[in-house]
């Protein structure tokens, strides 16, 4: 049996030796370089036979180096049987020269020309039993992927060294296989009489590192401590690596501290476990500690590319062009890999120009330099871009894309108009079989239903042999996502009972689909099972809970889980102020936004979208310019959303002038920006200063879309513009190609009923393709109320309560229409169906804000602190107008009482408690604003026209119709409301 000391060559050139001195001496003898070795070899036999050629003997090893190089393994292995056939052969040279060529097998993955050298060796009786040639066998086996090759060839062999016995360990952990990995180690502590050295315990390090088993990990390191190998700087580097992947950083730190001896591989090693567990800062501070560290180690291309993944996760895109500048300075720039990861870091930092420049420049890109680009494209939402790059790989012939290609572009298809791009890209997965990767098949699931194709998505999800959570979750989200969330629930059900187990993303999804169902039953079941699995601590699903309490109208709910967050980040804050704001209490979420800001959280678009709608509806006016302000500052107004939000919040505020000024000077009008400010000037009643924008817009080129018509028509309606909003219903369908919805057709029955046309609107309605809705039957018998149709009116309140008997705001209406026309019967008896009904009617509530402040008025409301300075002021107001004609308009008191007391409820209306409050407590030409949630009645309308006249002051009130401007005894409406 030859021993290790006695080993003629080297078995493996990676293999890290740490013997006693004399196998070190021996080692040593066999490391010479090759040239030299040779020459004295052949030099001996020039002079021992004559029968040998110096020549051939001088060239053979370097040609054989040379093919292995330049990947022609054929013409080696034909050089190699020629030589074996050649009588002048020398065999250690043979020998050499065959495990030169394994090494290149295993480089280039050619296991084919691997089997024909296997086939030589096996048939040799000089070298079938050889321990080096074999060990490269075991090697090449294994890095070519097959593994099993490998341990039949162990299994056969007749003696073994722990060469072999490390070379399968290795085998098994490069190929992922860990357990066997590990398996064979305690076999080669078990059943031999050889001891694992400094190149197994790395391997099987590794191995419990690949199955996150850091218990397993732990007792190996106990074994490397009673063999006096902890000391050793390869498995160190094995331990470091280990406890990082396992989570452990502490342990990872205190191996690295203890290491005597650190190489470059030590520092990146711990630059990789900080990086992976999240301590980004640490691991970039790693690098000023190499820099500056006595080693003089100097950053290799491993640094690089474990730091600027770091840099681009943390967009520290100044720090990442500080490491690309250093890369250039060592001359690393130019590596495949590190242009893929400085690509990848500018992508990622939104700097594509400077990314595309980098990766042009690579004039030697693999599929990962591709995949980087294309992802760095799709994952900005540039589907021309990216699938045109796409098309440019499959052009260049040399490289294919792969799963991984597939993967990157799928997310950039979102929309309808994505899907023949989605489809030739399956069409591509299915003819190279991608479509049995589990991630593909996914990606392909949701990209479908993103693309509206759920039916495809349901094909893609049913063809998959083997469908795991990700996979049910994949088809759930698109269903809970895209527009069918009962299917989600039901597909829940189905991988439920199929044995799974729901993961957070199963649980995100099906309370999406419970929050667009509005079903709080089934949100709440699915809330215990949160809470009886542990899950209410994870930030996804506490916001996904706070979703659905909020679409179910449960705010108070949602607060409570909301306080109940350990951690709230942003999204949680924005889930919450856009929840009270889309339920109505805008109060709340204005005080949950102060509650923001005065906890040090900058808040984003949109939590400024939030607080500029609730503004709007509270007309809180002060705190609407603040967070302008604010959006300003912070570069947010070249958002579309809430450049918008800020047109609209100033409209509804009453400054219409400050609405136009910040459309003005938006540097890109898109469609949106138009429509915004077209409804502005609608609901102020402009109609020719909205149909002069509207024409203006479609002059320099945008098309008007549904909402801008939207926005004219009511324009027209508020303005009395009856023939010029029918033209531009016309012109809607006959120029644009626009199909009229309900809400055009809402808007144009409006302005008939407005302009007591109403036969007009009725055969409007009767035309209309669909069913008219409560609010256009509303605004009918509201124009039936103000022109006394009584008989029409009762017709269409029939219609109106069919579709809602339970809105107050329609037995009102109905009641009014009684009251008008005298008939108090009728109207005690409709007063009768609330009462037993059971709902109740809103009282009139007006507000106006000042210096910050909201001051809110119920009508009638005798317990303000200022009700008596109120009464005594409108007292006076009263008779200052009565001079230049005001006469109480006791029509407007829908109650069965004399005019006494119909003259006194009229006093008591909030529109003229916020307007006497407004003069007592502002300076002359302050212009006042006062918001209603009620109709402005006409008495009020009339009695404030002559207040602005009086008190030489415009006073703008906002009802929950449009706004009027009052100045100089006119309104802005031209009594037409």
């Amino acid at each position: 049996m030859i021993s290790l000391q006695t080993a003629p060559v080297s078995p493996l050139p990676f293999y890290r030796a740490n013997l006693g001195a004399r196998r070190r001496q021996s080692l040593q003898r066999t490391l010479k370089p090759n040239s030299s070795l040779h020459f004295s070899t052949q030099i001996h036999q020039n002079h021992s036979s004559s029968l040998i050629d110096p020549t051939h003997q001088l060239s053979f090893l370097p040609e054989i180096s040379n093919l292995s190089k330049t990947g022609s393994l054929s013409e080696a292995l034909n050089l190699i049987r020629s030589n074996l056939h050649n009588d002048t052969s020398n065999s250690s040279q043979t020998k050499e020269a065959m495990g030169i060529l394994l090494q290149a097998c295993a480089h280039h993955n050619d296991i084919e020309t691997g089997r024909k050298i296997h086939e030589i060796v096996s048939n040799s009786t000089q070298y079938s039993n050889d321990y080096v040639l074999n060990t490269r066998l075991i090697t090449m086996y294994a890095a070519c992927g097959s593994v099993l090759n490998s341990r039949l060839l162990f299994d056969n062999l007749q003696r073994k060294n722990l060469f072999q016995w490390n070379a399968l360990v290795s085998g098994y952990t490069r190929n992922e296989l860990y357990d066997d990995s590990i398996n064979m180690f305690v076999e080669l502590i078990s059943d031999t009489e050889f001891e694992p050295d400094n190149f197994t315990f790395p391997c099987v390090i590794k191995a419990c590192a690949g199955l996150l088993d850091a218990r397993l990990g732990q007792v190996i390191h106990g074994m490397v401590i009673k063999m006096a190998l902890v000391f050793d700087v390869f498995v160190g580097n094995a331990l470091v690596a280990m406890y990082g992947k396992c989570g452990l950083v502490h342990e990872a730190v205190k191996v690295f501290d203890y290491m005597p001896v650190r190489n470059l591989v030590s520092w990146n090693s711990m630059i990789c476990v900080f990086s992976e567990n999240g301590f980004s800062q640490n691991s970039l501070n790693m690098l000023t500690e190499i820099l500056m560290g006595e080693q003089g180690l100097v950053p290799d291309v491993a640094t690089v590319v474990t730091l600027l993944p770091v840099c681009a996760r943390e967009e520290e895109l100044d720090l990442g062009m500080e490491i690309h500048g250093l890369a250039m300075k060592l001359g690393l720039s130019e590596d495949v890999k590190v242009n893929n990861a400085l690509v990848d870091m500018y992508s990622k930092c939104g700097y594509l120009p400077e990314a595309l420049l980098l990766f042009d420049k690579n004039n030697n890109k693999n599929v990962v330099s591709w995949n980087t680009m294309i992802g760095g494209f799709s994952m900005e939402g540039y589907i021309f871009e990216s699938f045109n790059l796409l098309r440019k790989m499959q052009m260049h012939g040399e490289i294919e894309p792969n799963e991984v290609t597939v993967l990157n572009i799928l997310p950039v298809c979102l929309e309808k108009s994505h899907l023949p791009s989605l489809k030739e890209i399956h069409g591509y997965s299915i003819r190279h079989e991608f479509q049995y990767d589990e991630l593909v098949a996914n990606a392909f699931v949701t990209a479908y239903a993103k693309c509206g194709m759920l039916s495809s998505a349901e094909r893609v999800f049913y063809s998959m042999e083997t469908k795991t959570v990700s996979s049910w979750n994949a088809l759930m989200g698109g269903y809970a996502q895209n527009g069918d969330p009962k299917q989600a629930l039901n597909l829940y059900i189905q991988m439920t009972y199929s044995g799974l187990e729901p993961d957070w993303f199963s649980i995100g999804s099906i309370l999406l689909a419970c929050a667009h169902l509005k079903s709080l039953r089934c949100g709440k079941e699915v809330h215990g099972f949160v809470l009886r699995n542990g899950l209410e601590t994870d930030s996804f699903i506490c916001v996904s809970l706070l979703s659905l309490y909020i679409h179910c109208g449960k705010s108070s709910s949602a607060r409570v889980i909301f306080d109940g967050m350990e951690d709230k980040n942003l999204v949680s804050w924005n889930a919450m102020i856009s929840g009270y704001s889309q339920n109505g209490l805008p109060d709340e979420a204005l005080t949950l936004f102060r509650k923001l800001l005065s906890n040090g959280i900058q808040p984003c678009d949109i939590a400024i979208l939030s607080v500029l709608g609730a503004c709007a509806k509270l007309s809180a006016l002060r705190l609407g310019k603040e967070t302008h302000c604010y959006a300003l500052k912070s570069l947010l107004m070249e958002d579309v959303f809430v450049s918008c939000s800020t047109i609209d919040m100033y409209a509804k505020c009453g400054c219409i002038e400050e609405s136009r000024s910040v459309f003005d000077g938006l540097r890109d009008k898109d469609v949106a920006s138009w429509n915004a400010i077209i409804a502005a000037y609608g609901v102020h009643g402009k109609g020719k200063e909205a149909i002069k924008l509207f024409e203006r817009m479609k002059k320099v080129g945008q098309m008007p879309d549904s909402f801008t018509f939207i926005g004219i028509l009511t324009a027209c309606c508020h303005a009395g513009l009856v023939e010029e909003g029918l033209k531009y219903f016309r012109e809607k369908q006959n120029s644009h190609g626009i199909e009229p919805k309900l809400e055009h057709y809402a808007c144009v029955i409006d302005m008939l009923g407005r302009a007591r046309r109403l036969d007009d609107a009725l055969r409007l309605v009767d035309e209309m393709p669909e069913q008219p809705d409560s609010g256009i039957w509303s605004s009918l018998l509201s124009s039936c109320r103000n022109f006394g149709d009584l008989e029409m009116g009762e017709k269409i309140a029939e219609k109106l309560l069919e579709l809602e008997p339970n809105k107050v705001e329609n037995y009102v209406l109905l009641s009014n229409l009684y009251a008008g026309s005298g008939r108090w019967g009728d109207v005690r008896r409709v007063r009768q169906m609330i009462k037993d009904i059971g709902i109740q009617k809103d009282a009139g509530c007006s507000w106006t804000e000042l210096e910050g402040k909201v001051y809110s008025f119920l009508v009638g409301d005798n317990f303000l602190p200022e009700s008596e300075e109120i009464r005594l002021t409108w007292r006076s107001l009263e008779k200052q107008i009565s001079k230049i004609g005001y006469k109480p308009n006791t029509d407007c008191v829908l109650h069965e009482v004399g005019d006494e007391e119909k003259m006194e409820i009229l006093r008591g209306h909030s529109e003229k408690l916020a307007v006497s409050f407004g003069l007592l407590k502002t300076t002359k030409g302050t212009t006042l604003r006062i918001f209603k949630n009620l109709r402005i009645c006409v008495d009020c309308h009339n009695a404030t026209k002559l207040i602005s006249k009086i008190v030489e002051r415009e006073i703008i009130i906002r009802d929950n119709k449009r706004f009027h401007h009052f100045r100089d005894g006119l309104c802005s409406c031209g009594d037409h409301w």
